[in-house]
């Protein structure tokens, strides 16, 4: 069972496919965006290929649990895609993950793996997704 992850931005969306089974994610590649719109072409493609049994996006908090703007964004961003391809969407609290992302990235590649937000905004969305695998399992 194939699960599509999205980390939210307002220019780039990180995406990443898991497998339910495996609880494992692979990042995949960064969506283009205008003001948090993104390329339809794009997100078409993905959904065609991967053909996804559900969807995880990311919900930005801030660390004392409000919300901003960025996290209303988010949420018309996913409820948008359960709309057009009439599948269930998930959200999962995303806190940390970019700083963790940073780490794994610069870890393997040094500072120049850094330079791709895209790269970054992907290993995000993959981190997103391995934590909501990790939660559904405790919760059962």
């Amino acid at each position: 069972m194939s699960v599509l992850a999205f980390d939210f931005g307002i220019n780039s969306i990180g995406v990443a496919v898991g497998n339910e089974f495996t609880m494992s994610a692979t990042p995949l590649e960064a969506v283009k965006a205008r003001d948090g719109i993104p390329n339809a072409d794009q997100i078409n493609a993905l959904f065609k290929e991967w053909q996804p049994s559900y969807i995880v996006v990311g919900y930005p908090i801030n660390m004392d649990g409000t919300k901003e703007e960025l996290t209303f964004k988010a949420r018309k961003f996913g409820n948008r895609l359960a709309d057009k391809f009439k599948l269930k969407v998930y959200f999962k609290d995303e806190r940390l993950t970019t700083a963790d992302a940073k780490e794994r990235i610069f870890s393997q590649y040094g500072y120049k793996g850094l330079a791709s937000k895209g790269k970054i905004d992907c290993v995000s969305a993959a981190l997103i997704l391995e934590a909501f695998f990790e939660e559904k399992a405790v919760s059962g």
